[in-house]
Formats: C-alpha cells, structure tokens, sequence
C-alpha cells in the first residue's frame, strides 16, 4: 500500500505491474474499498498493465476531512487526478462500478484529455431524481445515527445476487465486511454528494475513447435496461453482459470479468 497527500486528505493506493504498463486506474464503489478489485488487479498486472486501485476518501484507509459534509463526485475525481500527477502519468484507462462508474463518468468530463479508455460497470448517467435525493440523504443521516451494519445487512443480497450471497459465503463475508467497516462518515458525505451529481448522458455522447460497459445480468440497482442505455449513448461502446451475478460483477464472476476486461484492454493497447 502506498500514500499520497490530495487536497487536505490521504489518499491510500496500490500500485500492480510493471511501472511502464499501460495504467488502468479502478475506482470501487460505495460503500466498499480498493480489495474490491483484488482479482482484476493480480489479473491485469500478470499481463503487463500497471493497475492502479486506490481508496476513496472517507472508505477504506482513506480518511476524510472533519469538516467535509458532502463529498461531490467532481472532488474523488480531481483526487484521482492528482494521484495521476503525483505518478507522472499523462493518462489512463478509467473504470469504475456503480458510484466509482459515475466518478469514471464525472473524471472524463473535467480530465477528458487524460482518459485513454471508460470501463463502466453496473452504473447510472442521469441525475438524481428528487426522490432520490431524498433517499441518499436520508440514509446519510441514518449511518451517521446507527452506523453501517444494519444497512449492510438488508443490501447484500442486492450488492450480489441473492444465490450468490449462499453460494458464495466467502464473498459474501468479504463484502460485508467492506460494508460494515467503511467510515458512516464517508459514506455520509459520499451519499450527499451523489445526490447533487450532473447528467452525465450529454457528455458520454463526446466519449472518443474506447469504452467497456459491463453489467450483472441480474442487478437489481443498475439492471441490464440501464447500461443498454449508456451503451446507445456512447459510440463504438462495447456491451458485456455477466451471467449469473449482480451488482458487483467483477466480485462475483472475477474470471468472465477478466477476460471482458482484458479483451477489452487489448483493443486499447494496441
């Protein structure tokens, strides 16, 4: 694990493969960690590409600031760029799940420049709706009242599908585990960020770079429905639907994730 000072925090990453590999920086969702991404990272540096997987602030080994009531997705991605800047990197591959696919989306559209290739898995374009603020702000007050474990409880069965929550019991418990010890402080802030986020459906309209949009074929958050949508909007998007898991393919299904992703990745190297 390695550190870097961004913008009042410290941001903890790791840092796979060779330091002249073609950089693909994963970004996790909420409320999880960067071992989300442990399969795609021993994968990917196995064959040459330098995988960068940090924690957000307020997750993980990420702290966030006292004072940081609301985390907005454009400050997790000025940190990702940051941590680019601190690494002498010019750019790179940019992927994410759920709300790291919207930070994916928002890094594109203030560091376009920077984006050599978009892996968007199991995530959602629009804005929030006002019944939508209303939920994520609510349950940001509820954390911060009760903590995660409660809430850990009644989502894991749609974090993954519920046949994997039996047939999985060690995945199971490894994602609880990244729910139940996530900061309620960072989720909080996360949360009532997320509600103010932009549309970003205008934006993936000038997407240039190769894109990846994968997708649990039984999520029940972003379903199959929602990434056709990204996929009509994005030219030249490629559209990977996962058999037999939910809203954490890359968890669930690590090897059919893999090999979408490094398929995917060989297009963009060469």
């Amino acid at each position: 694990m390695r550190t870097h000072e961004v913008q009042n925090v410290t941001l903890h990453y790791d840092d796979h493969g060779p330091a002249d590999g073609l950089p693909v920086l994963l970004v996790h969702g909420h409320p999880f960690n960067r071992t989300l991404w442990a399969p795609q990272a021993r994968e990917l540096a196995a064959h040459g590409y330098r995988v960068l997987t940090p924690d957000l602030r307020g997750y993980g080994d990420s702290a966030l600031p006292a004072d940081a009531p609301a985390t907005l997705l454009p400050t997790f991605a000025d940190d990702l760029a940051a941590l680019l800047d601190h690494l002498d990197l010019p750019g790179a591959v940019v992927g994410g799940v759920s709300m790291g696919g919207q930070i994916a989306m928002e890094f594109h559209r203030g560091h376009a420049h920077r984006v050599r290739g978009l892996v968007l898995s199991d995530t959602s374009a629009p804005a929030e709706t006002d019944e939508g603020k209303a939920f994520r702000n609510a349950l940001a007050d509820r954390l911060l009242a009760e903590g995660m474990a409660g809430y850990a409880d009644e989502v894991i069965d749609k974090m993954l599908a519920p046949y994997n929550v039996t047939a999985q019991p060690a995945l199971a418990e490894a994602v609880l585990t990244m729910m139940r010890t996530t900061d309620p402080h960072g989720a909080a802030a996360a949360l009532r960020g997320r509600a103010e986020r932009p549309d970003y459906r205008a934006t993936l309209t000038d997407v240039t770079v190769p894109t990846l949009i994968a997708v649990g074929a039984d999520d029940v958050y972003t379903p199959v429905a929602v990434a056709e949508e990204i996929h009509s909007l994005i030219p030249h998007a490629t559209l990977t639907v996962i058999p037999e898991a939910g809203h954490l393919p890359s968890a669930e299904q690590p090897s059919l994730f893999n090999t979408a992703l490094l398929d995917f990745l060989a297009t963009v190297r060469n």
